[in-house]
This record gives structure tokens, C-alpha cells and sequence, in this order.
């Protein structure tokens, strides 16, 4: 369990009455609905507040169903189905419009810039989960009546209507009162005391996905919704316990969240070192034992040249990928390697076994553009590659068959190797990777993935990752006997499943 997890668990043992014990002698919240009404009568009464139409009140009846009483018409209904748990007898089920009076902002538009006094207002940008960030607060014009309608007071609770963060929320604690944008809920307690417990309740039914509005094209807290929403309300004196508890244990829990990332981030990248010691092992010849009745890998080299010869008489290979290159240990103990005739020492990355062949990746590999064709298709990009995203359609590009091999050669994930599920179009950041049969794909792929930093970090400064082609080619590969090949890929597969 995560933090966030952890979190939320917790506060939905606060809503359900199960984070402190009751206390029989707090005043119970029916005291507290009572009081309420009283208040809320006195402001309608006195023309501060407008009557709320839909203004209820829930109780259970003698036949253990909870019902809910509309004022204004007297109707009754069961709302058995809207109650997701059972609550203390000291706590009442409400609506959040019956315990708060609730306004919205002055709608912010160009025809609005005329008349009023110019009043700094809090939009969206301005209100985040239990804080405000003030620095950029905006100027607009608001008459006497709108800046005392349109504004919010010490105490009161904000809450985001729309946008990607609809339902944040937090008090406004400042001794001076601010105008309101008209995306911002204002909720104005009608008694001190339920804010904290109200905007915790909040969180949880956004984290658990329970505030959007039904029936809108973008997700959003109507007034409406917000004012529906049904809250399990305890005593105040249970409230403020509940609150004390929560902001206690929300410390620990930061710390149990930092300590888990820090966890989290450790085993990732352990995770990655011993994938890259596991690959590091494999080309080294050191993860599986030689069998020397598996022969060598010289006779796949006169197998790949014969398939090099082949392939560039049919034209599915530039005469460039047949290269006069040997790769040969001498009687010195020393590496040499014979280009066009010319001999060079050269400096090997790691010692091999006496039964493997040392090769350019060149000599195995080559990255070539796919066939042109015009033609609808399916985009084979890499989203839809790793089954993250739908294929999507077009008309023309370089196309490729099921099975060929292709690579990413720009971005991120430069390196990357996929085998293609079906005929397609593959997308401009790849190239199609010509692998000689004679080799045994994951074995290749592999050594590919342990280079694959080295690849796609080789251009400083560039913008975007790309595939270095030149030190690409140039890559000193280990050739062992196909079988080998086989076992090693094989193992590769066995550890990595052991450490995902």
C-alpha cells in the first residue's frame, strides 16, 4: 500500500465513525442539524440568504429505511440505495446545501469591465488542496453588491467547480475577505466548526472519483452536485477530534510515503543494474556454460556471408552490408582485425570463449527504410507497439510485413526493438532492422538492449535521443554457437522474470 493509498483509507475510516471513539457525552449531530435550521431561518428572515428550494432533512424510520423530507413541497422519498455505510447513532446523514450556504463567483468576460471597482478575485489557478497560491491573483471590476455576494470571508470553503482539478478545495484563513471568480464554490458554515471535517470528506470523494457532475461533456463539480452531496456528519465535538487525528497521522503517513518512494525508486533501479549485470553477463559468455559438443560459431559466419550474398543479388540489401571484415585473435594473444585487406590491432570490450567469434554488428544488422507504398494501413507507432494505444489508420508510408523486425531510432526509447504483430505502416521515428537468420533474434536483442544508454546518449546536445548509426554498426558483438544463443536468451528470460 502506497501512501496516497494509506491515505485514503484512512479518512474513509474518519467518514464511517471508525478513526476515534464516540464520546456519549458530546451533544449528538440531530443538536447540531437543529441549530443549523434555527440559524439558517434567522438569515432568511433577515434578507441575508435566499430560501434554498431544495432544502431537506434525512432520517430513518421505524422501519430501519432512511428517508428524505423536502420542506418546501413535504415530499418523501426512501434514499436506502444513496446510503453507502452504516454510521454512528450520534452522526445524521445530510446534504452538504443543508449544512452550508452556498454562492459561486462573478462570471469573469470582457462586458464585465465596465463599472464596480476594480477588486483582486481568486480563480482556479488560485486554489489548490488546503492552500492558495496568491502570487498572480487577477483585477476585475465588481459593483458593492457583486463584491459582497461575490466574495469569500475568514472561514468560509472553496471549492473548484471545473477543470482538471474541479473539487480542490481549502479554506480562506486570511483576515481580509476576497472577491471570487465564478468557477469557485463558496461554502459559508452556518455554524463555526464543520469546514475541516467538510473539506476532508471532500478529498476523499474526489479521490475515489465520486464528485463529476453526470451528463457533462467535461468533468466538473456542478453547484448542484456539490450541494447533493450526501456527508456523514458526527458531532462537532467528534469533528475536531477526527480533524486533531487525521492532521497527527497524515504526518507519519508523509513520512511513510517518502520513505516508500525513496523504497520505490531504490528497487527500480536496482532492479535496472541487475538486468544490466544479468545482459552484461550474457555477452560475456559468462551467464550459461559452453557445451562443446555445440561446436563453434565459426560456421555461422560463412552461413551469414552466404545470406548477405543472397539478399544483396535480390536487392533487399545495399552491397555496403557485405563487408571485408575478420575479426581474429593472433599468436601474440592480441586482437586483430582484417579490413579490405588491412590489418589493425584492435581492443576488445570483454574476453570471450574460445568457441564464439567476435563480429561487427554490421556483420548481423542492418537498419534500412521500410518499402514505400501508398494504401491504407495500420500505423504501427510505438504506443500502439507496446498494446498502450488503438491503431489508428493512414494512407501511405514505409511499409512493413508481420513479423520483420524494426527499431525506434529517435527518442526516449531509441534502441528499442519490436517485431511487428502485422503488415503495416511503421512510424517515421523507426527503422527496419535487418537481422541475419543465421543468429538467434533474443540473443541479439539483447546485446542491443545492454548498449542501448551508451546508443541513445552518443548525440550531446540534441534536442530529441536519437540512434547513433555509425557507433551503432561499430558495436563489437560475441557470436556463440546458435544453441548457445538459444540457452542464453532462454536464462535472460527465467532471471528477468524473477526481478520485475
Amino acid at each position: 500500500m502506497n501512501g496516497k493509498q494509506l491515505k485514503n483509507s484512512i479518512l474513509q475510516w474518519a467518514i464511517q465513525g471508525k478513526l476515534v471513539p464516540q464520546d456519549p457525552n458530546d451533544e449528538p449531530a440531530s443538536v447540531l442539524l437543529e441549530k443549523i435550521r434555527t440559524e439558517k431561518a434567522r438569515l432568511i428572515k433577515e434578507g441575508k440568504i435566499k430560501k434554498d428550494k431544495n432544502e431537506s432533512f434525512i432520517f430513518r424510520g421505524d422501519d430501519n429505511s432512511y428517508y428524505e423530507k423536502f420542506i418546501a413541497t413535504g415530499e418523501v422519498k426512501c434514499i436506502d440505495e444513496e446510503i453507502p455505510f452504516e454510521i454512528p447513532s450520534s452522526w445524521e446523514w445530510t446534504r452538504i446545501g443543508n449544512i452550508f450556504n452556498h454562492t459561486s463567483g462573478k462570471q469573469q468576460s470582457s462586458s464585465n469591465k465596465n463599472g464596480g471597482t476594480p477588486e483582486k478575485f481568486i480563480t482556479t489557478s488560485n486554489l489548490y488542496w488546503g492552500y492558495f497560491v496568491l502570487d498572480n491573483v487577477k483585477v476585475m471590476n465588481f459593483t458593492e453588491e457583486e463584491s459582497k455576494n461575490c466574495s469569500a470571508t475568514k472561514g468560509d470553503l472553496l471549492v473548484c467547480e471545473g477543470g482538471a482539478g474541479y473539487g480542490r478545495s481549502a479554506i480562506w484563513n486570511e483576515d481580509y475577505d476576497i472577491c471570487l471568480q465564478n468557477h469557485v464554490h463558496r461554502l459559508r458554515p452556518l455554524v463555526d466548526g464543520t469546514c475541516e471535517y467538510v473539506y476532508y470528506f471532500i478529498y476523499l470523494q474526489k479521490e475515489s472519483n465520486n464528485l463529476a457532475s453526470v451528463g457533462t461533456a467535461m468533468p466538473g463539480l456542478s453547484a448542484n452536485r456539490l450541494k447533493r452531496l450526501l456527508v456523514p456528519l458526527p458531532p462537532i465535538a467528534e469533528q475536531n477530534r477526527i480533524t486533531k487525528k487525521l492532521k497527527e497521522v497524515f504526518l507519519v503517513v508523509e513520512k511513510y510515503n517518502k520513505v516508500q518512494d525513496e523504497l520505490n525508486l531504490l528497487n527500480s533501479s536496482l532492479n535496472d543494474i541487475l538486468k544490466k549485470s544479468i545482459l552484461q553477463e550474457a555477452i560475456q559468455g559468462k551467464l550459461v556454460p559452453q557445451i562443446a559438443e555445440e561446436g563453434t560459431a565459426q560456421e555461422l559466419l560463412e552461413q551469414i556471408q552466404q545470406e548477405k550474398s543472397q539478399l544483396i543479388k535480390e536487392g533487399k540489401l545495399k552491397k555496403s552490408a557485405l563487408t571485408d571484415s575478420v575479426i581474429y585473435k593472433g599468436d601474440d594473444n592480441k586482437y586483430y582485425e582484417r579490413i579490405n585487406g588491412q590489418i589493425v590491432e584492435i581492443e576488445l570490450p570483454f574476453e570471450y570463449p574460445n568457441s564464439w567469434a567476435v563480429l561487427r554488428l554490421k556483420d548481423i544488422c542492418q537498419l534500412i527504410d521500410g518499402e514505400k507504398r501508398n494504401g491504407k494501413g495500420v500505423c504501427l507507432d510505438a504506443k500502439y507497439l507496446r498494446g498502450k494505444s488503438s491503431a489508428t489508420i493512414v494512407e501511405k508510408g514505409k511499409f512493413v510485413y508481420a513479423g520483420d523486425n524494426i527499431i525506434l531510432v529517435d527518442g526516449e526509447n531509441s534502441g528499442e526493438v519490436f517485431t511487428v504483430p502485422q503488415d503495416g505502416y511503421m512510424g517515421s521515428t523507426f527503422k527496419q532492422l535487418w537481422l541475419s537468420s543465421v543468429m538467434w533474434k533474443p540473443y541479439v536483442s539483447a546485446f542491443i538492449l545492454f548498449y542501448k544508454e551508451e546508443l541513445r546518449n552518443s548525440k550531446r546536445g540534441a534536442a530529441i535521443p536519437h540512434l547513433n548509426k555509425e557507433l551503432f554498426y561499430n558495436l563489437l558483438i560475441g557470436i556463440p554457437p546458435l544453441f548457445e544463443q538459444q540457452r542464453i536468451a532462454h536464462q535472460i528470460n527465467n532471471l528477468f522474470q524473477l526481478i520485475k
